[in-house]
């Protein structure tokens, strides 16, 4: 084990942050499965729980391991490749997704002859983000116009996009958002990155008058979505369903107090629709308390901090680039999920990341996370080529230096010992003053 962990390589900080956090998962997982447990014909038995989630987070830390040893500019080009075969993903998953947890879209692909679901949004994000930093990376140093960029870079976004919004708006909004993030942290012309947000306001727009005009399916995620923030902004408009596990959730932080009711003492698990998942920091707050709330919170802000130091290590733009924007929506979408449960936020299906349960969101944090590793890794690399470039230079300086001292040493004996050798006995001239 401590070879394993010698191995491991990049900014030894965010390996902890992250190991930090899956260890802590399973305790609020394992207590917040119990209804989970007793769903439908269960019996009661949440170590069957725990233990799945135990293989997910084991997953995700060898997807970390294994991305972290493969040079992170080979994603510049998988990317690319890759972004035609998601776009197929989500159409397929858009018309023939399954529904899972009684959620009124589809969002899940089911993995044939394995039995896995995976939310192939989630990947579409990584994808996106590589293909964005890619592209503000190779541009950096051309003249830029909007058309170009509208065709090389929106129209990837849109499309992206265009897949992900009718059964998932909250993730669509959080990419959206990142994209913008990232291309205003790489310089892109603020009047284009103007020009881009008004498109994607009318665009939405445009598509909520479409599922009006048209009654189909999109038409109910469309009414979910106005009267969550419907109900947000007004107390007076009430949907059950919403009411229902905000107060619960509300209820739990409140019974938690300073400091909790204790590890697996949560009586609102019992009753919290998408306990171990979705609301899965009220049950943390229930059962840790405000310090254990807080807790959590200053690990991911700690994260966060480190996510900045690395990109501002990294030695090239793609790397920066990649760093924030696979980085920064690991934390904010904690901080959502965070906030929808103490109701800062109308409600959303964002999981707490590498905390909640659930296999393809872990991995998926976990790939990310594995990418960010890569690029603190290569900045390590070229920190310790410089090091050992520098002892290298010192000791050939020493061996130099000591060479000439030796030398100079060896040419001062050497005229010492001609002045020795040469004395007045020895003169020529001696035969002529000694007959004379």
């Amino acid at each position: 084990m401590l070879a394993l962990i010698k191995s491991l390589r990049g900014d030894k900080v965010i390996w902890a942050l992250i190991a930090l956090l899956a260890l802590f998962s399973f305790m609020p997982v394992f207590s917040a499965s119990s209804n989970l447990a007793y769903a439908g014909k269960g019996t009661g038995n949440t170590v069957s729980y725990l233990i799945k989630h135990l293989v997910h987070v084991a997953l995700g830390f060898f997807i970390i391991y294994r991305i972290h040893k493969i040079p992170y500019h080979y994603f510049r080009s998988i990317s690319r490749i890759l972004l035609p075969f998601i776009w197929l993903l989500l159409g397929y998953t858009l018309f023939k997704g399954t529904v899972i947890a009684g959620a009124n879209a589809s969002r899940w692909i089911q993995v044939p002859f394995v039995g896995i679901s995976f939310q192939p949004s989630t990947l579409a994000f990584i994808v996106l983000m590589i293909f964005v930093a890619r592209y503000l990376s190779k541009t950096r140093e051309e003249p830029l116009t909007f058309k170009s960029s509208f065709i090389d870079l929106w129209l990837p976004v849109g499309i992206t996009l265009m897949f992900i919004l009718p059964a998932n708006f909250s993730t669509a909004a959080l990419i959206f958002s990142m994209v913008l993030m990232l291309v205003f942290i790489g310089k892109y012309p603020l009047k284009y990155i103007g020009a881009v947000l008004g498109i994607g306001i009318v665009s939405l727009a445009f598509f909520i008058l479409i599922a009006k005009a048209f009654p189909n399916p999109l038409t109910t995620r469309v009414n979910t979505w106005e009267a969550r923030i419907e109900r947000f902004f007004n107390d007076d408009v009430q949907d059950p369903d919403e009411v229902y596990q905000i107060e619960r959730a509300k209820t739990a932080i409140a019974t938690g107090g300073v400091y909790g009711l204790g590890p697996g003492k949560s009586v609102q698990k019992n009753f919290l629709p998408q306990s171990s998942s979705d609301f899965i920091y009220a049950i943390i707050v229930e059962e840790f308390g405000l310090a254990g709330g807080l807790a959590i919170l200053g690990i991911y802000l700690l994260l966060f901090f480190r996510i900045v130091i690395a990109a501002h290590k990294a030695n090239t733009l793609f790397g920066k680039l990649v760093v924030v924007g696979l980085g920064f929506p690991i934390v904010f979408q904690a901080m959502i999920n965070m906030g929808v449960a103490v109701e800062l936020l109308p409600t959303t299906g964002q999981t707490l990341p590498l905390i909640s349960s659930g296999g393809s969101s872990i991995w998926v944090t976990c790939l990310a996370l594995g990418i960010i590793i890569n690029v603190t890794k290569k900045e390590e690399e070229i920190a310790a080529e410089n090091k050992e470039k520098a002892m290298r230079d010192t000791a050939l300086q020493k061996m130099i230096d000591k060479q000439l001292k030796e030398d100079e040493e060896s040419l001062i004996k050497s005229e010492e010992q001609k002045e020795e050798d040469f004395s007045i006995e020895d003169n020529p001239m001696n035969a002529v003053l000694n007959k004379s």
